[in-house]
């Protein structure tokens, strides 16, 4: 019973190491910091990375499962639109929008893009 506690403790600290000495590509790309150097095109890149498309139409394409985005920031104030991307039961009870845990710099680039295709 010793050895197996010492040999299951042993791979955890390995795996511990290895994740923390040389993680795998996955997690970097998950944990990556957003650049906002180019807002529009990071937002762009986050509203790809969670599948907006998959629920919205962008720009005449997607689905239509939620409302259409275009249009989306000259009908919702930036606070409006910050709640609806960082809480969106907050905004409509039982809403099919999941919470993405978005960071604040994500949030800022996703309405930077919103607002970007809203200007054309």
């Amino acid at each position: 019973m010793r050895n197996l506690f010492l040999i299951v403790a042993s791979a955890i600290i390995l795996i511990g190491l290895w994740l923390w000495l040389a993680p795998p590509q996955f997690w970097l790309n998950w944990t990556k910091r957003v650049d906002l150097s180019n807002p529009v095109t990071t937002g762009e890149r986050i509203a790809n990375k969670y599948g907006c498309r998959n629920c919205h139409r962008i720009q005449g394409e997607g689905a239509l499962k939620a409302p259409d985005l275009a249009g989306v920031t000259q009908r919702l104030s930036n606070q409006e639109l910050e709640l609806w991307l960082t809480h969106p039961n907050k905004m409509k009870k039982n809403t099919a929008m999941p919470d993405f845990n978005l960071s604040d710099t994500e949030v800022a680039a996703l309405i930077a893009y919103l607002r970007s295709l809203d200007a054309h």
